[in-house]
Parts: C-alpha cells; sequence; structure tokens
C-alpha cells in the first residue's frame, strides 16, 4: 500500500499569551515545512521529526534548547526523546545541561549505546565523547525566562499553582509517517518554570512523552507532565487506536481521561499507520501544524484549522 507522508508538530499545548501567538504558529509552520521537505526528497519518518524539533529548539518562542525555561535554581535542564517506530527503537535524555539540540543528543544515544535513556552528569559526559555541541548557559537563557523565574521566586508559587492558571511554557514535539509507512515521533522540553532541580517531566518518557509503533502509529504529547506520566498518555492514545477508534477519537478519549481521572490538561499530535492525523488538546491553546499532499494546516485556538499551500 502506498502511503503519502505526513508530518505534524507540535509547539505545547498552554495559555499562550496573544504576543506570543503569532511568532508560536508561525515557529510551527516552519518546523513542519523542515520536516515535510526530508519527507518529500524521500527522507524517513525518523529523520524528518528529527529535523522539525531541532528547528523547534533553535526558536526562542519555544521552552525547549535555546527558550528553555529555568528550575528552582536558575538553571537549565532539557528533556528529549525520539523513537522509531520500525523496530521500536528509542533514545532519550533528562537533566542534561549546555546542549542547544537535546533531540540530536537522544538520536545519538538510540544509535550509538546499549540504553535508552541517559541521565544528568552522566549523559554530559557521553555527550562531550560524542562530540555533540555543549553551547554557555547564556547562549539558552531568554530575558523571557529569567523574568518568569524572578516573578516565580518573588512571590513563591508553587509548580503546582502555575499549571493550573496554565501560565507556563511547555514542551515542543513532532511526528511523521514516511512514504514507507514508517513512523516516528520526537519530543524535546525545557520543563517547567521554578521545578525542583532534577525534576523529570513526561517528555522523555518512552510512553508517556512519546511514543511510535508501525503497527498503530505515533504519538508526541504535551502537557502537565506528572498527570501524562501517571495515565502514560502517548501509549493509551495507541491503546485507543488499537481498540477502533478513530485517531481522533483515540486523542481526544485519551485527554477527557486524563482531564477526569487526576485533573491534568495537555495536548498531543498523533498520526497512525494510515497516514490519517489529529491534534487535540484540552488547554486553552495549543501550536501545531502538519503538512500533507502539499497542503499546510495549522491552528493555535480550539477549532482553528486552517489551510495553505506550499512548494516543496
Amino acid at each position: 500500500m502506498d502511503i503519502t507522508p505526513v508530518i505534524v508538530v507540535h509547539g505545547g499545548a498552554w495559555a499562550i499569551p496573544d504576543d506570543l501567538a503569532e511568532s508560536s504558529k508561525s515557529g510551527v509552520k516552519s518546523a513542519a515545512k523542515c520536516g515535510f521537505s526530508v519527507l518529500a526528497n524521500g527522507g524517513s519518518a525518523v529523520n524528518a521529526v528529527e529535523c522539525a524539533v531541532q528547528m523547534l529548539e533553535d526558536n526562542n518562542v519555544f521552552d525547549a534548547g535555546h527558550g528553555a525555561v529555568l528550575n528552582a535554581e536558575g538553571d537549565v535542564e532539557l528533556d528529549a526523546i525520539i523513537m522509531d517506530g520500525r523496530n521500536l527503537a528509542v533514545g532519550a535524555v533528562s537533566c542534561i545541561k549546555n546542549i542547544a539540540n537535546p533531540v540530536k543528543f537522544a538520536r545519538t544515544v538510540m544509535e550509538k549505546t546499549p540504553h535508552v535513556m541517559l541521565t544528568g552528569a552522566g549523559a554530559n559526559k557521553f555527550a562531550e565523547t560524542m562530540n555533540i555541541k555543549q553551547v554557555p548557559r547564556e547562549e539558552l537563557v531568554t530575558e523571557l525566562a529569567l523574568k518568569e523565574w524572578e516573578q516565580y521566586q518573588k512571590y513563591q508559587q508553587s509548580v503546582t499553582s502555575l499549571f493550573n492558571s496554565e501560565q507556563m511554557h511547555d514542551t515542543v514535539g513532532a511526528v511523521a509517517i514516511d512514504s514507507e509507512g514508517n513512523v516516528a515521533c520526537a519530543t524535546s522540553t525545557g520543563g517547567i518554570t521554578n521545578k525542583m532541580v532534577g525534576r523529570v517531566g513526561d517528555s522523555p518518557i518512552i510512553g508517556s512523552g512519546a511514543y511510535a509503533d508501525n503497527f498503530t502509529g505515533a504519538v508526541s504529547t504535551t502537557g502537565h507532565g506528572e498527570s501524562i506520566m501517571k495515565v502514560t498518555l502517548a501509549r493509551l492514545v495507541l491503546f485507543n487506536m488499537e481498540k477502533g477508534e478513530t485517531r481522533q477519537d483515540a486523542a481526544d478519549h485519551a485527554l477527557d481521561y486524563m482531564k477526569n481521572k487526576v485533573h491534568g490538561r495537555g495536548g498531543l499530535i498523533t498520526v497512525c499507520k494510515t497516514g490519517e492525523w489529529a491534534a487535540s488538546f484540552t488547554t486553552k491553546r495549543m501550536a501545531w501544524a502538519s503538512v500533507k499532499n502539499n497542503i499546510l494546516t495549522f491552528g493555535l485556538n480550539p477549532g482553528e484549522n486552517f489551510h495553505e499551500a506550499i512548494d516543496t
């Protein structure tokens, strides 16, 4: 069966303020086009999601790489995952520092080690041996992230209160299916402002922040990490598909379950093995974009579904 290549990306599910709305939409649109160009030229789904997520990590509008938020001590700790649906190969990194493109490092873990995840100082040490570029902390810290951290320190707001208000940045991700029917996913994040040192959310956790299996499809999630981990959100979506639900119903039902069961909100993107895709969220906004058949589809607010033709 011939498969039409598809890529879907997200820039995080949260209460995106109006002053970041246009740049968030522009960012996910550019990332989707980047990933689709890989697919259009016969590239793999893994290469496509890595390309898209790297572009989002390089865009300081998003909470990943160059736009990462700060932890309780004012430092940057990054998480990422990438997964290949062909053979369930996966690589993840957590609590790493000074690395601009964690998704690239996660792929190195997938391809160059027998492990699934490396964390903290040990991960950074391995990055040095693999010649993964490390950058000064200052290169990753934006003025906005610093102001937010100072505000949260001043008023001693908790991570829980921050998420319940949805006034926080969160996560980027991508899913894709290539012309050979292989699926892949990737997710990357700087976490939650003022998080405890060493806190790891859902993003690098297999089955929670992401999952890909050619048998069903691929998912990348975003939102309240602790809630997402409790319901293994990414795998739950695919489980719903395996029960016979459409990709949209599978996504909506999984998010509703998380909201009702553990009072957590979030969003996700998914593509199924036939190339149909969905983007769904229970937060105020989620920046997302997809490309299929040279048509760019994107949205930010609930119910939005805009279309643009693109050149490849």
